[in-house]
């Protein structure tokens, strides 16, 4: 098939799954466009039959707000007849659903072999449990699904809840996030061994988080957690990401004295490396609804512990491979890290159990589950 992929090109769950999704497709044999503002941060190395399209926005002093919307669907247009593709995927409904949506229409008017071109939406999460909820955006969001050719989920919980809060009746398939297992694995080299003396000069054990450092990530509860099992186990806190909390988190974290336990490491590539020498990961989110981030540490071998929101039940097992509690209860989520840190055995039952939970969700096991989906919606 030849698949136009249109997504955001950034750090976010949604940009990396789009991404790496589009170059398994690739892999797999199909032919990829990805259309959008700027080249997606995972789309590196060459591939032949991956091609990224540009779309440009052009100031212009009547339009106080650059148009984007408008002009992802007329690249949209110019992608599809000139490149002769079978299908667009968009991915995180706001604009690029409503974009799709126009692309199609434009393409039936004006007749020719594409006039009967399909598109795809895939809700990541925020498009609808906050974005898509704005007063603003809720009727063309609404619209932009109901018109959908095919709509995908990342969790049962985000279906449930796209029903649910737009009053809609239209068919979602469940596909979840998936990683590629074979890059994620705990690795135990020199530079892992490096890595570890590094940041835990004394052998203490590593707590990680990534994240966006977005509000709704309570990154800050991290940080009191670490506060709390420091005082019990010896450790060390690492955070990977940025975002617009990272300057109150620190801020934080040197009003409770502890800063220089912690390192604020920003925006990383060897992500596999630090998660490889890590013990435990903490995802307390306000709203996730499937956590990403979550799955390339279980699928490193690090246990979980998250808040029990969204999606992420369905992903961490309680008492399996992690723990889960309520939003905000630090107590609670401390106290399970201590006893899991404290007891060797239950970890490393755990940690063998996250990396099975990970192999689940493998790049093997959803990609087919997209092509399928795929052939369901072209009828094939």
């Amino acid at each position: 098939m030849k698949i136009g992929i249109t997504c955001y090109p950034t750090y976010g769950g949604s940009g990396v799954v789009a991404t790496e999704l589009g170059k398994a497709l690739a892999m797999r044999g199909h032919e990829v466009h990805f259309i959008s503002y700027a080249m997606p941060t995972r789309l590196n190395g060459f591939v032949d039959n991956i091609f990224y399209h540009e779309v440009e926005i052009n100031n212009y002093p009547l339009f106080e707000f650059p148009l984007y919307s408008i002009a992802l669907a007329s690249k949209m247009v110019e992608v599809t007849k000139f490149h002769d593709l079978d299908l667009l995927h968009a991915h995180y409904a706001i604009p690029h659903a409503t974009s799709a949506f126009l692309a199609r229409e434009i393409l039936k008017s004006e007749g020719g072999n594409k006039s009967e071109i399909k598109f795809i939406t895939t809700l990541h999460g925020t498009d609808i449990t906050l974005t898509g909820l704005e007063p603003s955006f809720l009727p063309t969001m609404k619209f932009s699904i109901q018109k959908s050719d095919g709509v995908t989920a990342v969790s049962r919980f985000l279906k449930e809840k796209t029903q649910q809060q737009y009053q809609i009746d239209k068919e979602i398939e469940v596909i979840p996030n998936f990683i590629d297992i074979n890059k994620y694995k705990r690795e135990d080299n020199e530079k892992t061994k490096c890595f570890r003396k590094n940041f835990a000069k004394n052998d203490e054990k590593i707590l990680t988080h990534t994240s966006n450092f977005r509000a709704l990530k309570r990154v800050q509860d991290v940080i009191k957690i670490f506060n709390t099992v420091k005082e019990k186990v010896d450790s060390k806190l690492i955070l990977i990401g940025d975002g617009p909390e990272r300057s109150e988190c620190e801020r934080y974290s040197r009003e409770l004295g502890i800063f220089e336990e912690i390192k604020f490491m920003g925006k990383q590539d060897a992500l596999v490396e630090l998660l490889s020498v890590s013990d435990l990961f903490f995802l307390p989110s306000q709203s996730e609804s499937f956590g990403l981030s979550a799955l390339e540490a279980m699928s490193c071998g690090v246990p979980v512990i998250s808040s029990s929101v969204g999606g992420l039940p369905e992903l961490n097992l309680h008492g399996e491979t992690g723990y889960i509690a309520e939003i905000g209860d630090v107590e609670r989520m401390s106290k399970y890290a201590i006893e899991l840190l404290a007891n060797e055995k239950r970890y490393e039952h755990f940690s063998i159990n996250a990396r099975k939970r990970a192999e689940h969700f493998s790049e093997e096991n959803i990609v087919p589950m997209y092509e399928k989906f795929y052939d369901k919606v072209l009828g094939m």
